[in-house]
């Protein structure tokens, strides 16, 4: 028996519209060149202070637009989202098998609870892990060794599944198998220089390698 744990962003749902138009509301507000949502995927799945320092070009710029970003996203941007087609049929084959489930994001735990809630995904997982609003295990390591220590899991008995480079390598450092999904946000090319064990395409494929 495998105990497997669930990137949220770009591997249960798509958020791209929430986590993009929030960005720009902050950048705008700021006064910051506002890139198209399509030119701000790639913040889709890291921490997201980290993008913004990038995108505003310092710390302190960062901490503003992060709280800009959350004016947004804590009442829209949130919804601004879809669980990815059949994601429900996939988890109902796995929760059938008996294997524990939770989802592992980098995402504050109190923004990631009502989403997972909201799209009907909270029946098939035990608990919903992620970062707190002051950056506590907003590095995907960090959580995961957290995630494992409160589950209790040996993490050589546990997957983690995710479509950034962040998941597999959380993963590896942790002692887990690292599963990489194409459907989201992360390339292969990412996933293969991460070190993920195994790579797919499609949610469904999960089945041949959580099912044992």
């Amino acid at each position: 028996m495998v105990t497997i744990y669930f990137d949220l962003d770009g591997t249960l749902t798509n958020p791209k519209p929430g986590i993009t138009r929030s960005i720009q509301y902050a950048l705008e507000r700021l006064g910051v060149a506002v890139p198209s949502e399509d030119e701000l995927t790639w913040c889709i799945g890291p921490p997201l202070h980290a993008s913004l320092e990038k995108l505003t070009g310092s710390d302190e710029l960062a901490d503003r637009a992060l709280l800009l970003y959350r004016e947004r996203f804590s009442d829209v941007g949130l919804f601004e989202n879809e669980a990815y087609s059949g994601i429900t049929d996939t988890l109902s084959s796995l929760a059938a098998t008996g294997q524990r489930m939770f989802v592992a994001t980098s995402k504050p735990v109190v923004y990631a609870a009502r989403i997972v809630d909201h799209f009907g995904l909270k029946p098939y997982f035990e608990r919903v892990f992620g970062s707190e609003l002051d950056g506590t295990r907003v590095d995907k390591r960090d959580l995961l060794r957290y995630a494992l220590d409160e589950a209790r899991v040996d993490p050589r008995t546990a997957i983690m599944i995710g479509d950034r480079r962040h998941d597999v390598v959380g993963a590896r450092t942790n002692g887990m198998t690292a599963i990489g999904v194409l459907y989201g946000y992360g390339s292969e090319a990412e996933l293969k220089e991460a070190g993920a064990h195994h790579i797919c395409a499609a949610h469904p494929e999960l089945l041949g390698y959580c099912v044992v």
